[in-house]
Order: structure tokens, then sequence, then C-alpha cells
């Protein structure tokens, strides 16, 4: 029961930790215009492809990375399956 805590735990804080760089790095990129307490339709037009693409992007690493590891497991299998 613990090791769930601690995983949920865990995945909670991946999932903060990937919202807030997000948010940095779409606010620092998007947001200009301080003299006003509207957003403009550039800045969230702006902020909506560039939360987005992050997304994207860090969709498609999970996948390669999930890939690169199905691929290293099956050649440490292989590996192992020749030395018997």
């Amino acid at each position: 029961m613990a090791d769930l805590e601690g995983d949920q735990i865990r995945t909670f804080k991946d999932f903060m930790a990937n919202y807030n760089k997000l948010s940095e790095i779409c606010f620092s990129d998007c947001v200009w215009d301080f003299t006003t307490r509207k957003v403009s339709n550039v800045e969230n037009s702006c902020a909506i492809n560039c939360a987005e693409k992050y997304l994207k992007m860090n969709q498609r690493i999970s996948t390669r990375f999930q890939e690169y590891q199905m691929m290293s497991n099956e050649n440490a299998l292989a590996q192992v399956s020749k030395m018997k």
C-alpha cells in the first residue's frame, strides 16, 4: 500500500513539474503586453499553440523512450539466450 501511495505522489510531482515548466515556457514566450488586464487574441493563440506543441513533444519523447526501452530489453534477452 505504501508503494502505491509513493508512486502516486511521484506521478503527481512529475505532473506538476511538467505543468509548471509548460506554464513558464508559454508565459515567457507568449505574454508581452502588461499594460492591460486582458489577454490579447495574439497572446491567447500563441499560448494555445505553445501548449499544444509542448504536450505533443513530451508525448513523442515518452513514446520514443518506451520504444528504446523495449528494444534494449529485447537485446538484453537475446544476449542472455545466446549465453545458454
